[in-house]
């Protein structure tokens, strides 16, 4: 088997890398595809230069005789310079570059992550999401709706070229050892942000679960649509509770106004949408990835967050050790 992964240089390339160099196995070769150097160097792994938009990824298809895809490239957390434009070219154009490419070269496994953004962030939308649920990305929030575009995209595919077989995993919020984004932000406020009326639950799953899921998406037989998260969900005032901190309750109407104002005077790079983020969070249910797709998450959401508030306890020390 050869694997070529695009976003090779990223937080779960990286990691994906790692781990599929200690397992060796069934797989002959590996091409670890981004735009920056890798920090995983192994003789299995070859680095190749590539951004997903570019055409030359057929000729590196061909050329290593790839027959798995694993395609993780994405911006999950645009930089303060970025623009819609830009970020749809790379989600949206760069996956259907990649599509196209594995139908042209014969590739004959696609296996992709998605995210529980998919979905939207709705006021109707059920309690607990399953995988026949409607894809509804708002297309006010750029990462959501380009989900629901290469998801839609990913349907056609199945109907015109079922030789291509999918693997796409709809995941949580990702927490590790070292994580750091938008999300992990709002556990470091003095205070956990509420909006008013809403539990806005979080489902949380180990970033090591997702490497097993697309370590198995890769060599396994399942295919299909499988929404990856441990197993229940933290409210904010669960949240707040482990992390000893105080909720903050705000009325939407107030926070969306305030974010308004906040963006156009260029204090901060989220505006009125990040509103809906918070309000109406996707909770996905993960019966079918423990009974068809055959795994279990080794931690639950509950245990996935400690578990992170006690790495980042661990290197904070460290790291304070080390200054001093």
């Amino acid at each position: 088997m050869n694997v070529l992964i695009t976003g090779a240089a990223g937080y779960l390339g990286s990691t994906l890398l790692k781990r599929l160099t200690e397992n060796g196995g069934l797989i002959r070769k590996i091409v670890a595809a981004d735009i920056k150097d890798i920090s995983v160097h192994h003789p299995s792994v070859e680095f190749v230069e590539l951004d997903v938009r570019s055409e030359k990824l057929n000729e590196v298809l061909k050329q290593h005789r790839i027959d798995t895809v694993v395609h993780l490239a994405s911006i999950v957390t645009p930089g303060r310079k970025s623009n819609r434009e830009f970020e749809y070219s790379v989600d949206v154009l760069g996956t259907e570059n990649v599509l196209k490419a594995c139908v042209n070269n014969g590739v004959k496994r696609i296996v992709l992550t998605s995210s529980g953004a998919a979905y939207g962030y709705h006021a109707d939308q059920p309690a607990w999401l399953i995988e026949e649920d409607a894809i509804r990305g708002n297309e006010e929030f750029a990462y959501s709706y380009h989900k629901r575009l290469v998801e839609e995209m990913l349907s056609e595919y199945r109907q015109n070229h079922p030789e291509l077989e999918q693997v796409i995993f709809r995941i949580g919020t990702i927490l590790g050892d070292s994580t750091n984004n938008q999300i992990t932000a709002l556990f470091e406020k003095k205070m956990m942000i509420g909006v008013a009326g809403s539990d806005s639950p979080f489902v949380f799953i180990w970033d090591q679960d997702v490497i097993e899921c697309l370590l198995r998406g890769i060599t396994g037989t399942n295919t299909g649509i499988f929404n990856v998260a441990g197993d229940g969900a933290l409210s904010v005032e669960e949240i707040a509770d482990i992390l000893g901190k105080r909720v903050l309750r705000i009325p939407a109407w107030l926070l969306k106004s305030v974010l308004f104002v906040l963006k156009r005077l260029s204090m901060t790079q989220y505006g009125e949408e990040q509103v809906n983020f918070l309000r109406y969070r996707p909770v996905l249910a993960n019966e079918k990835l423990k009974t068809e797709f055959g795994y279990t998450p080794a931690l639950t959401s509950e245990e996935v967050f400690r578990y992170f508030l006690e790495k980042r306890s661990i290197n904070a020390k460290r790291e304070s050790t080390v200054a001093s």
